[in-house]
């Protein structure tokens, strides 16, 4: 039985991708999301991934719907 896993570091480039796309710094981006800018970076960098509500939360602080998000993963994978 094959198990496909997500690759965290393409979950974090495509977070990161957003946030340079609306031009919002990790520490600005971390505060209106309310979460750590350390974790934030992980999250970017690839050595965590995000827990469907602190997606939401970035997302939401982007100002960009959760599906935009995922259909872009979904087109880099």
């Amino acid at each position: 039985m094959f198990v496909a896993t997500l690759d965290s570091q393409k979950v974090g480039k495509t977070i990161a991708y957003f946030r340079n796309h609306k031009g919002v710094s990790q520490e600005v981006l971390s505060g209106l999301a309310d979460i750590g800018r350390s974790h934030l970076s992980a999250i970017e960098r690839g050595e965590r991934k995000p827990t469907l509500e602190t997606l939401y939360r970035i997302c939401t602080a982007l100002d960009v719907k959760m599906s935009t998000v995922i259909l872009k993963l979904e087109e880099d994978l």
